[in-house]
């Protein structure tokens, strides 16, 4: 089950993407939560300069148009403990959601050799990091462009 601030989210993110979460939800024995989907350039660059230029701890090692947030193919999520986020850690709900996830067509980045990101789901078909074309395609023709380009079965 997905809440209504979840639904909001997954409503500016590729339809395609949108699709496999709410698949996913529906397969988990728990409320999800998605607690973030498309993110400006502006904000990623916010969350690059935490624990670099701003206070916080690195949360993430890409800048405004590196993330597959920039570009609507991903999501983060973390399960519900019935109230709110359980951000408890690496338990029985996060164990469940990285299992059944790629059975719903999602990559996760809790599988990154460098910088495990385990809330972060993304679409199979589509790279764990945007290319130059992707960014390309973003500033020259839009969003739109960039979806087009995306090869989804």
């Amino acid at each position: 089950m997905l809440n209504a601030h979840s639904i909001e989210k997954l409503a500016e993110v590729h339809p395609e993407l949108a699709r496999r979460v709410k698949q996913l939800a529906e397969i988990l024995s728990f409320d999800l939560v998605v607690t973030c989907g498309l993110r400006t350039w502006a904000e990623q660059d916010a969350l690059f300069d935490q624990g670099r230029t701003q206070p916080g701890s690195i949360v993430t090692k890409a800048p405004g148009g590196h993330s597959a947030h920039n570009f609507g193919y991903a999501v983060d999520v973390a399960p519900s403990d019935g109230v709110g986020i359980d951000w408890s850690g690496k338990d029985a709900k996060w164990n469940e959601i990285l299992s059944k996830a790629p059975s719903c067509g999602l990559n996760e980045g809790a599988m990154w050799r460098t910088f495990p990101d385990e809330p972060h789901l993304y679409l199979q078909e589509c790279p764990a990091n945007p290319d130059d074309t992707m960014r390309w395609d973003f500033q020259e023709k839009g969003m739109p462009a960039v979806w087009a380009s995306f090869k989804l079965s």
